[in-house]
């Protein structure tokens, strides 16, 4: 554990002390868990609006006249088929096909994109990229220029509006437009990462408190609630969204991760295919599914998954469901036991808990 004097704060750290927020290490950044309680901030993104400081991801530029190039050879989507203003969620591999990271690309213009990559992780992926770079193409750490907010529920769009002139409505789901908030400069982005509506927001650093307290007050009418970490964990647990270092791991390959829709092995050459490759020829073992717990206890992070009392495979993300009322989880087992309806045990405290694989994402929300 590091001493919290010694770790990274977000341009909104005085606020977040101010607000008798509860702080952890997270990653080696003092970052709020929760204001209030994890089940109010979680309900408030679901049924209104929550804003969360996600200022501790990593931004990464590229830019020349070979940027798609060199996106396309370091990530696994299809960066030629994004139009300028488009985003999509793809992956950093290794080559033997495990993840460096998961990403948002941001297609700027045909020779300028905009990485969003993890916060721990954004040193190791700005090299990672950097020693694929044999491309006519800058890169660019671009961490320190932005703090980004995100405001998340179904009255997001109605919070935000009232700041900007741009009209949000007109951006599409994963689409992005630089214009202002409260009269600063911002990249508005209509992205998320808890299967509700919302926008995440990029802006300089130093205005980052301004416009904080702005959507606070924008958001009041709603009743809008700052947002730590524990309510997002919980929020993208129930939309089945993963997290590197519980469900991508560099153990891991998108196939065994259920996300074979981010990797287009039809456009060529990239960091990690001929891995993929052979795991398609060979077939994958294992496969993410999602589980409900039958019998009483909470499966954490980590606890072995039986199957007919045999070690079959491990939890890696579980906990509470505020919106379902149950205890859920994302385990790892064998592909042909990761389908629904099939009953697993999971050792809490030295006895065997029931549980049951289920149908993912556990929560969608509602067609507007």
């Amino acid at each position: 554990m590091t001493a919290a004097a010694d770790l990274k704060r977000t341009p909104l750290f005085e606020v977040h002390s101010a607000s008798n927020a509860k702080m952890v290490d997270f990653g080696g950044w003092n970052m709020p868990v929760q204001y209030s309680s994890i089940l109010e901030e979680h309900h408030a993104v679901r049924t209104a609006v929550g804003i969360f400081d996600v200022s501790h991801m990593g931004e990464i530029e590229i830019e020349g006249p070979e940027a798609n190039q060199l996106v396309n050879y370091v990530s696994t989507n299809n960066a030629s088929k994004l139009k300028p203003g488009q985003a999509h969620y793809s992956a950093l591999l290794y080559e033997h096909g495990g993840f460096v990271d998961d990403i948002l690309v941001h297609k700027i213009s045909e020779t300028h994109f905009f990485l969003c990559v993890n916060a721990s992780n954004q040193e190791k992926d700005f090299e990672h990229i950097r020693s694929h770079n044999h491309f006519d193409a800058g890169l660019v750490f671009a961490s320190e220029r932005y703090a980004q907010l995100a405001i998340q529920g179904p009255k997001s769009r109605e919070t935000l509006q009232k700041l900007t002139a741009t009209p949000l409505n007109e951006i599409k789901y994963y689409w992005f437009t630089d214009g202002a908030v409260a009269g600063v400069p911002a990249r508005i982005a209509h992205t998320g990462y808890t299967g509700e509506d919302g926008f995440e927001i990029y802006i300089a650093p130093d205005s980052a408190q301004q416009i904080w307290s702005k959507v606070l007050q924008a958001g009041e009418e709603f009743g809008i609630k700052p947002c730590g970490l524990g309510a997002r964990n919980t929020l993208r647990l129930e939309a089945k969204m993963a997290l590197y270092g519980h469900e991508l791991t560099a153990s891991i390959n998108p196939f065994e991760a259920d996300l074979a829709w981010i990797v287009k092995m039809d456009k060529g050459d990239f960091v990690g295919r001929s891995a993929l490759e052979k795991a398609l020829q060979q077939g994958v073992t294992r496969r993410l599914a999602g589980f409900q717990m039958i019998g009483r206890g909470i499966a954490r992070d980590g606890y072995e998954v039986w199957i007919d009392s045999k070690p079959a495979g491990w939890v890696t993300s579980g906990g509470p469901s505020p919106t379902l009322n149950k205890n859920i989880g994302l385990c790892y087992l064998p592909v042909e036991k990761a389908v629904p309806d099939v009953v697993i045990q999971i050792p809490i405290r030295n006895s065997p808990v029931e549980a049951m694989t289920v149908l993912t994402p556990f929560y969608k929300r509602p067609k507007s």
